[in-house]
């Protein structure tokens, strides 16, 4: 049964989570502003709030009835039978609560309006599987989910401000991130438009996903390059690294263009943000 629930917990997409706050704690250390205990407390939020945003999609998108054939993995417990949707509720509350302690371990350092920002990923988390998702939102809240939130919530619970530097470096893990949402929007846009899900990509075409998911990865790299601006030179020379796998990632999904035969790029996308997180964290220590 432990098996199960680990596919359901999805530690793959646990890079996406702890990018953003890696490299904000990077740039708080390299503007002298770092402590390990909020940076390990964001961290542990950050995992267990993802976890628990991937149960929240793998139940509702049972309840939907979302899942098609060429969708349905091993981490879709509900819709294998693995875990029933009354189990799997009990484990969106069990996470929840234990994100919520984490999270008051961060009031010392940043106050109140921290409740807040944790009640708001809560809530977004539940909008985004029910509703937004729907609604061609998907990536506007990685942008902020993904970006601005953990980024600005990371450094400023370290530093006790913010600084130009944190915009353009949550603006740049966003940006990156959203190129995972921008291929799984790409490979299903198909299913999606059957099933009324209404993407970016289901209502602007296939052409405008190819180049949005190719954009995206070069538009982060223009983000943090800014930070050179800021006294991080090397913030416009490393992490343009990342455009060399990013770009060749890219032609091969055009290449392969629909079927779970995409799924394979799920695994180089995820690569490719680690690589950018990397080379962030190296240019900024």
């Amino acid at each position: 049964m432990l098996k199960y629930w680990i596919l359901a917990a999805r530690p793959k997409t646990l890079t996406a989570a702890l990018i953003p706050v890696l490299t904000a704690t990077a740039l708080a250390y390299s503007e002298g502003h770092g402590r390990w205990q909020p940076a390990l407390l964001c961290c542990l939020f950050a995992a267990i709030m993802q976890i628990a945003a991937n149960f929240i999609n793998d139940l509702f998108d049972y309840r939907k009835g979302t899942d098609r054939e060429d969708r349905l993995g091993p981490e879709r417990a509900c819709a294998q039978g693995w875990i029933t949707p009354r189990a799997m509720t009990r484990g969106i509350v069990i996470t929840l609560i234990l994100a919520c302690a984490v999270g008051c371990g961060l009031l010392p350092f940043g106050g109140w309006p921290l409740v807040g920002i944790g009640a708001a990923c809560v809530l977004f988390a539940f909008l985004y599987t029910t509703l937004l998702s729907y609604m061609g939102c998907g990536d506007i809240l990685v942008w902020v989910f993904f970006g601005i939130v953990p980024v600005c919530g990371t450094y400023y619970v370290q530093a006790q401000m913010l600084t130009p530097s944190v915009w353009w470096l949550a603006a740049a893990s966003g940006l990156v991130i959203d190129t995972l949402l921008v291929l799984n929007n790409y490979r299903d846009r198909k299913q999606d438009a059957l099933s009324g899900k209404r993407t970016l990509i289901v209502a602007l075409g296939e052409q405008f996903g190819s180049m949005f998911y190719l954009l995206q990865g070069v538009a982060g790299c223009v983000c943090v390059a800014m930070l050179a601006f800021y006294d991080h030179t090397l913030c416009a020379i490393l992490p343009l690294l990342y455009l060399v796998p990013h770009s060749l990632t890219w032609r091969e999904m055009v290449r392969i263009n629909q079927g779970r035969t995409l799924n394979r790029i799920l695994g180089k996308t995820s690569r490719n943000m680690l690589i950018f997180a990397v080379l962030t964290v190296l240019a900024l220590l």
